[in-house]
């Protein structure tokens, strides 16, 4: 009977914090579609704004988004492999997402597309890190 360990770094850390931060982002997802869907008189809609849907279609949006998110954080920090490869695409998106905001808040897209290279690398390189602290 062979004993295969795998050697588990700091960076096991990183793929947890990416874990977290993906089930808080999805439940405001969740929240905030939800909110949309039921009472879309919260929100105002202008007509110098682009929308491709009304509020409750964004809602719905929201809502399969907040779901997605919280169910691979879930996998991703239980170790999962198909959470890992999820996460690095939804982690993706969003840092492409905020080259489409980075002239409305510089700063905070800067730091968000830098939290998410950290979690890129620490899912892609020390994924299986997570897995092996599960098992």
């Amino acid at each position: 009977m062979a004993i295969h360990t795998e050697r588990v770094t700091g960076w096991v850390g990183w793929i947890w914090f990416g874990g977290m931060l993906m089930i808080m982002s999805g439940i405001f997802n969740i929240i905030t579609g939800l909110n949309a869907i039921i009472n879309d008189e919260v929100y105002v809609q202008t007509f110098t704004r682009l929308l491709l849907f009304d509020l409750t279609g964004w809602g719905w949006i929201h809502l399969i988004w907040g779901v997605l998110l919280t169910a691979t954080g879930v996998g991703v920090s239980f170790g999962k492999d198909w959470a890992r490869v999820v996460a690095v695409i939804l982690v993706m998106i969003n840092a492409i997402t905020q080259l489409t905001w980075i002239a409305v808040n510089p700063w905070w897209s800067l730091a968000i597309i830098a939290v998410d290279v950290l979690v890129l690398y620490a899912l892609i390189v020390h994924g299986r890190e997570a897995k092996a602290l599960a098992e």
